[in-house]
């Protein structure tokens, strides 16, 4: 196969599979048991705490671990609005995953004011978003870099132009390990990250909760993770997530140039082959990730057809966003930057991985040629 879907999750690495048994087998302690067992894992897990935090310039107090970014993201947005009280209102942008548009969503049910802030024909938030505040005590969710088209979002310039008493959350997930991320950088309230974007495993992630925040626990049961998590923590999640990151921040330069010559490789390619073919990924090296390449086609009906095509050829790719998938919507995020319906519903993400290869991405656009040909 050729796995062209890295933005949906990667496969987890040989050696942070190995590391993570032994905490599935010998050291298979509850991290809240006060014998050998449990103070062994206690320490794996504080000792990661400690490296993720290090790989954001976070203090280890900061990290919270949760099941992924979904639950980082829900948890944030609804303990910010009812558990904690820091909040009345929303802003977010047209483009969010919808782990932060769909509780953002809920919240408006329960009364809280939600505003949108729309985007501009690359996905950048419009310069005017900050008269779309709906009050002084607003959280604002704008994700660091999109997972559909890989937009990245100045968020130390948005955070700049916010009133001191407003909160900003920013979802790293796609950005992580692939990107630099600095917390006092970016100057953000609240982050969430994820292990499995990153050969990591999935059901773990984390969030980054800034020291002096009163943040309650959304999910109760337990006091576990300074009381802002309930729950029994997983030492062999939380050991491979350490390592997948240990790993991406030792590698992200030579991730970065290996994925960022796939990209503009591929993007070369399509101009050449298929140049009816809208780019939709912004061709600046300092706007978008290099993992991801979105491309959508005017004249075809069914988009859904291209990716069971390329599926019968053995390549894995996607038209957005994994949790939609398969659901015939278009793309809320290709619609937010002006395409129209039928562009949205057929379109093409290709997201890199440091293992693909060019002879992949030849294969992926010479199949993807012979598709669109048929199908025009």
């Amino acid at each position: 196969m050729i796995y062209l879907d890295n933005s949906a999750t990667t496969k987890i690495g040989e050696e942070i599979f190995e590391a993570m048994l032994p905490w599935m087998k010998e050291n298979f302690g509850n991290a809240s048991s006060p014998y050998g067992l449990g103070r062994q894992a206690r320490v794996a897990i504080e000792e990661a705490r400690e490296e993720i935090a290090s790989s954001i310039n976070a203090h280890p107090a900061e990290i919270i671990f949760t099941s992924g970014g979904t639950e980082s993201n829900n948890a944030i947005l609804k303990s910010a609005c009812i558990e904690s009280d820091l909040t009345d209102s929303l802003l977010i942008s047209a483009i969010e995953h919808h782990a932060v548009s769909h509780p953002a969503e809920w919240l408006a049910t329960k009364g809280f004011a939600l505003h949108t802030a729309p985007v501009d024909n690359i996905g950048k938030v419009v310069e005017h978003w900050p008269e779309l505040l709906p009050s002084q005590r607003s959280l604002i969710s704008f994700m660091h870099a999109n997972n559909e088209i890989g937009i990245i979002q100045d968020i130390s310039k948005i955070k700049a132009r916010m009133p001191d008493t407003c909160f900003v959350h920013t979802d790293a997930v796609q950005s992580y390990g692939k990107i630099p991320i600095d917390i006092a950088q970016l100057g953000v309230d609240f982050l969430s990250i994820s292990a499995h974007k990153i050969h990591g495993p999935k059901g773990i992630g984390a969030m980054f909760i800034r020291k002096g925040i009163d943040f309650k626990s959304h999910q109760h049961g337990g006091g576990q993770e300074r009381n802002r998590r309930a729950g029994t923590e997983s030492p062999a999640l939380i050991v491979g997530f350490q390592h997948a990151a240990r790993k991406a921040m030792k590698e992200m330069e030579q991730r970065h140039v290996h994925m960022r010559a796939l990209q503009d490789h591929m993007r070369s390619l399509i101009r050449e082959h298929i140049p009816q073919a809208r780019i939709n990924t912004k061709e600046s090296h300092a706007d978008c990730l290099p993992s991801i390449l979105n491309v959508s086609f005017s004249d075809i009906q069914d988009g859904e057809s291209i990716l069971q095509l390329m599926d019968m050829a053995n390549i894995a790719v996607s038209n957005g966003s994994a949790c939609v998938s398969g659901s015939q919507q278009p793309s809320h995020v290709l619609q937010a930057i002006g395409l129209s319906d039928k562009e949205a519903k057929a379109a093409v993400r290709f997201s890199f991985c440091k293992d693909n290869t060019k002879d992949e991405v030849e294969q992926a656009v010479s199949q993807l040629k012979s598709i669109i040909d048929s199908m025009s």
